[in-house]
């Protein structure tokens, strides 16, 4: 499973990508997965619902 992490776009690089300004779910490679989200709490939200914290199973 690859790592998402939160990343912020301002306006002048979401010009020169052709994206719109917020927070986006990235890949290590840098590819968006998710976004644009107005927060990067949403962000974060949204990078849990698709890969969910790992929990040890008891034994």
């Amino acid at each position: 499973m690859q790592t998402l992490s939160p990343r912020h776009v301002k306006t002048e690089e979401a010009l020169r990508l052709g994206v719109e300004s917020g927070w986006y779910a990235i890949k290590v490679s840098g590819t968006f997965v998710s976004g644009p989200h107005d927060s990067e709490a949403n962000c974060l939200r949204k990078i849990d619902e698709i890969h969910p914290p790992l929990t040890k199973k008891k034994q």
